[in-house]
């Protein structure tokens, strides 16, 4: 019996009038096979803004973030009105749960996230997951599914993420461009020159694409969890990705080393503020012997951030090495840097990145 995370977007199951039943129907006629053998499966589904565009007289996603996460609470009953319905055809139950990234920072939310699903899925349901778009934060949210689909993928254990897409899986280049191009079928690492081909998204209503799914294969890989990045239409393609079948799509390896949730999130999940510098020693330290960034290691800060805030760390050349959460701003940071714990003014923070908000990066 495999735990399976199967996220499925924006293109693939709306149209011009919002949903696609019948594109869900196969989907859900997918999930339920898998079910029927014993499998465990979660589903992560985006569609909520493109449902409930229509139904408002919209016809385009625009930039006003109110109207979109207006359009999302319009759309969100029309799509589990969709799926309650297709999975109650296969003798199934589905269960709403929508996300927020609070949800895999907070520990005891992410406790309570993960004993929900966990009991979903002892009664038999079929969960069926989407950010909570109506009410989040527009600093602090996802802004894609594929990225919830890894960090759920974590949450439950899977086995196996399955990211449905419009394309094959990942390319060697744009197919509108470059009619040579050909199915990457695996990845043992994901790194800068991958995530250059993948570019960005060619879908209107998607917020994704394929740089967001390579994005959340190696956040699934540092759960020590396989995903297969495969296209939505293919006959039997959760079953075929599920068993390893060769060609189904492109397969991303596991990693041997293993991250938390709360790391995951801040290494792979939230954007870089800034840059601060760090003299070697520190460098080291931080590397080899998991210790919190002091004002003393620190040379020279880049760009403004506040405290709370996502920053890359880099050593004495300039390479990244590491990322975390700051405890001061970029202001007060910059007139720390190089002081030690002594040589502070009272009442600022003795540590500018905690080891428990810091994540060393793969090289």
């Amino acid at each position: 019996m495999a735990t399976v995370v199967a996220k499925i977007g924006s293109s693939s199951i709306t149209e011009a009038a919002g949903v696609a039943p019948d594109a869900i129907a196969r989907f859900c006629a997918q999930v339920a096979g898998l079910r029927s053998r014993g499998d465990r499966v979660v589903t992560v589904t985006s569609g909520a803004i493109a449902a409930g565009l229509p139904a408002l007289g919209l016809h385009a996603p625009g930039s006003d973030v109110v109207t979109l996460q207006a359009a999302s609470a319009v759309g969100q009953s029309r799509l589990m009105r969709v799926y309650d319905d297709v999975l109650a055809r296969h003798g199934l139950v589905g269960g709403q749960v929508l996300l927020t990234p609070l949800d895999f920072m907070v520990r005891h939310q992410y406790l309570h996230a993960r004993r929900t699903l966990v009991r979903l899925l002892e009664l038999g349901v079929v969960p069926v997951v989407n950010e909570n778009d109506a009410v989040a934060d527009d600093e602090i949210r996802f802004g894609d599914n594929d990225r919830i689909a890894a960090l759920v993928a974590h949450l439950v254990a899977a086995d196996v993420l399955v990211l449905l897409t419009d394309t094959p899986g990942l390319l060697t280049a744009d197919p509108r461009l470059d009619a040579g191009a050909s199915l990457i079928e695996e990845i043992v690492e994901v790194d800068a020159e991958l995530e250059a081909v993948a570019g960005g998204s060619s879908s209107v209503v998607g917020s994704g694409g394929m740089a967001s799914k390579l994005a959340a294969a190696k956040m699934a890989a540092w759960s020590g969890v396989r995903t297969v990045i495969a296209a939505a239409e293919r006959c039997e393609v959760l079953a075929d990705a599920v068993d390893g079948v060769p060609g189904v799509g492109t397969v991303v390896r596991p990693r041997a080393k293993r991250l938390g949730a709360r790391k995951l999130w801040i290494a792979f999940a939230v954007g870089s503020a800034g840059t601060v510098q760090v003299d070697d020693g520190a460098r080291r330290a931080l590397v080899e012997r998991n210790v919190s960034l002091l004002p003393a290691g620190v040379r020279h800060v880049q760009g403004s951030f506040a405290a709370d805030d996502a920053v890359e760390l880099a050593g004495p050349d300039g390479r990244v090495f590491a990322k975390g959460l700051v405890r001061v701003g970029s202001a007060a940071l910059a007139t720390m840097a190089g002081k030690r714990t002594s040589e502070l003014a009272e009442g600022l923070p003795h540590e500018v990145v905690h080891r428990d908000d810091l994540v060393v990066l793969p090289s």
